[in-house]
């Protein structure tokens, strides 16, 4: 039990600290290293677990999407961009090598990415940034 728990602070610590530093860059994502940190250090400690929840990074880059608020814009589309690069990156391999039924089901699955950060995924304001309407002129 106990080489279970520290299997998972194990991931949780290397996605945390790949999470930090796909943060900082640009292009790279940041979303999917913190959500396996959630989950990793959820299964391994609830300690751990309750220090996470509590980060800024917690709390800028995954909160609103767990709670069903949503992504902001600035968020999908970095997403989109490395979701892209990175099968770009396999589909442009795979071609070379005239593998062409991969190609054709990665591209059914970027596809599928695409649609789904788009339309299921809800999209939500910045924080800090109001909305200027009609009503407030």
């Amino acid at each position: 039990m106990k080489i279970k728990k520290l299997l998972w602070l194990t991931i949780g610590g290397i996605s945390l600290v790949l999470g930090s530093v796909t943060a900082l860059i640009p292009m790279l994502p940041t979303f999917p290293f913190l959500l396996l940190a959630t989950i990793s250090f959820a299964k391994s400690s609830e300690k751990i677990s309750n220090w996470f929840v509590n980060t800024k990074l917690y709390r800028e880059n995954l909160e609103s999407y767990l709670k069903g608020l949503g992504m902001t814009i600035k968020a999908k589309i970095r997403l989109i961009i490395t979701v892209t690069l990175g099968m770009g990156t396999g589909f442009f391999f795979m071609y070379r090598k005239e593998l062409y039924i991969p190609c054709v089901i990665l591209t059914m699955i970027w596809i599928g990415h695409i649609i789904y950060f788009i339309f299921g995924v809800k999209t939500r304001e910045e924080e800090g940034k109001e909305r200027v309407g009609l009503g407030s002129i």
